[in-house]
Formats: structure tokens, C-alpha cells, sequence
């Protein structure tokens, strides 16, 4: 991934993300350098939190990388998959339903939400919701699309 162009946050720029990812997933983003990296080959933006991509802008709303999610793990929006989609979902794959065994009631269809693997709570993916939370377990379909992964080019970003 080439960057294209990178700057420090204003403070209340901070406040705004801050704010944006505490409500909604429940955490408190906690970092002294929080730097808008700019790529030239994506179209996305990343925030990084003390030199870790922490923050992606997905439709110009902020929310955790896979990294950032596993540095400060979300209480809200998180979709649990058993063991046996933990290979599919690390390699890119959406999220069928019988795959989930647990979701947060409160996600609405569209909502970006975190994949995490029931074992070790360890977040794999982050993926947009197709269906309610209610609707998430069950027996068939595809229910969230992935959008970002374990191994995928922004999990491998580096400065």
C-alpha cells in the first residue's frame, strides 16, 4: 500500500473520532499521536493510533480495524463465529449465518459490525451487517459481507 499523504489530527478532530467509535461500539480510544494516513492505491483512509492503523473510514464513518478492535475490543456490534468459520471468515469470506453462534441484538442491517471467534473473543473481520442482529443465528444465507481481514493489505500496513 503507497501513501499518498499523512498528518497529525487536530485535537478536536480527535474529540469527533473519539466520540464516533465510543458510541458506536463502546469503546474508549486511548492514544497519545493520532495520525489520517491517505493511500494512493485504496479508497479508504486509516487513523493511526500511536503508529498502529487503529481507525478505518468505511462511507466516511469511522470505525475499528481488525487491528484496532483487538487493541480496544468493542461491547457492541460484535457477531461471534465458532471455530469452524474462523478459516473462511480469516481469509476474506462473508459470514453465513450457521456459522454465527452469537450477535448483538442491537446491530441494524447495514451497520458495521466486528467479527470475533468465540474461543478467544479475537476479532478476525470487520464486515457490514445484511440483517438485523435477531436475525443473525440461524440455518442458511449469507448475513455479513466482509470488508476488511487478518492478512488483507491493511492488516499488513506498516509505517
Amino acid at each position: 500500500m503507497k501513501v499518498k499523504s499523512r498528518h497529525h489530527l487536530r485535537s478536536d478532530e480527535i474529540d469527533a473520532l473519539c466520540d464516533s467509535i465510543e458510541s458506536s461500539l463502546g469503546v474508549a480510544l486511548a492514544g497519545d499521536a493520532f495520525e489520517a494516513v491517505e493511500f494512493a492505491d485504496a479508497d479508504y483512509e486509516v487513523v493511526l493510533v500511536d503508529g498502529e492503523p487503529a481507525v478505518m473510514y468505511v462511507d466516511d464513518q469511522p470505525f475499528l480495524t481488525v487491528k484496532g478492535a483487538n487493541q480496544f475490543p468493542p461491547t457492541t456490534n460484535v457477531v461471534t463465529v465458532d471455530a469452524g468459520a474462523v478459516s473462511f471468515v480469516s481469509s476474506g469470506a462473508d459470514v453465513m449465518r450457521p456459522g454465527i453462534t452469537e450477535a448483538d441484538e442491537s446491530i441494524e442491517a447495514g451497520d458495521l459490525v466486528v467479527i470475533a471467534e468465540e474461543t478467544h473473543g479475537k476479532v478476525l473481520a470487520v464486515g457490514r451487517a445484511l440483517e438485523d442482529g435477531a436475525d443473525l443465528v440461524g440455518d442458511s444465507g449469507k448475513v455479513v459481507e466482509s470488508i476488511h481481514h487478518v492478512g488483507d493489505d491493511l492488516f499488513e500496513f506498516s509505517v
